[in-house]
Order: C-alpha cells, then structure tokens, then sequence
C-alpha cells in the first residue's frame, strides 16, 4: 500500500508556490485545481503561513448500508440517479468526525453536496451506491518544506 509521504506535500508547496495559489482538491496531475474559485486566492505574502496537507485514498470496499462505515476512520464516496442524472460526492474520513456528524447526517450532507435538493428519505438512502474508504495522510507547513529543500540542496521557489 503506498502511503502519504513528505515528498508528495514537497511536490504540492512547489506546485503551488509556482501558480495562483488558492486551497485546493485535486489530484497532482490536476493543476487546474490550484485555480478553484471557491477559494480566494493566497498572497505571497501568507505563504510562509501555509500548510499542505496530501490524502491517499486507499482500502476502498463498497457497501450495502449508508450506516456501514466508521465515522472517523472512512470516508464515503456515493453516487445515485435522481431520475435525471448520476449525481456523485466524497467526503474524506475526517469531514463527519470534524462537523460532529452521525451516519444520517452525513449521508444526508453527501447527499446535499452532490446538489440534490429534493426530499431525502430512507428509500432514497438505501438506494445510494456506496464505496468506503481510509486515507494516507501527511501535513507539512511551510517552515518543514523550506527545511527539507535546503536539507536536499534544492532551490526554494519564490
């Protein structure tokens, strides 16, 4: 299993460093997530403030009841029809566990995020395909990053 590591949050601080800096999900081959308008951008500035933080999603298992999953340890991706498109949506394992929400709450946000906006119910949870999943996860801010590229006699970005 391939794990989080430091030179993965090393690629995104140089990634982001060299684009328009805004908070980003995405993959690492997804540069257009450095330009997520729901993120104001980051002044050069707040750079020395940042963290960067890297998810490997891994273990993914799928299941047969919204409530089969570990707050806190999984996160869920699901995905349904509504009748007149797949609607789909992912929260990472810490979202539920950090909002302080059980099973129902954050199917029903899952749910919501995927932009549905008609009636939830139980008949509509059942139906949900669901994958459940772990993550890898490192943190780096930016005072360890410059640390590891002057320790590996690598030039800083400015």
């Amino acid at each position: 299993m391939t794990l989080a590591n430091i030179e993965m949050a090393v690629y995104c601080f140089d990634k982001g460093v060299h684009h328009d800096l805004r908070g980003c999900i995405g993959t690492f081959s997804d540069l257009n997530a450095f330009h997520d308008s729901r993120f104001k951008p980051i002044g050069k500035e707040e750079v020395p403030s940042l963290q960067c933080g890297v998810s490997l999603l891994v273990n993914f298992e799928k299941i047969y009841d919204f409530r089969d999953w570990t707050i806190g340890r999984h996160g869920v991706r699901m995905n349904f029809d509504d009748g007149h498109r797949t609607r789909s949506a992912v929260f990472l394992p810490e979202v539920a566990s950090e909002q302080g929400w059980n099973h129902v709450e954050t199917i029903d946000s899952l749910i919501r995020k995927s932009g549905y906006g008609d009636r939830i119910d139980d008949s509509l949870r059942a139906s949900l395909r669901i994958v459940r999943f772990q993550s890898s996860k490192i943190v780096l801010d930016y005072k360890d990053y410059v640390n590891y590229k002057q320790s590996h006699g690598l030039p800083i970005p400015h």
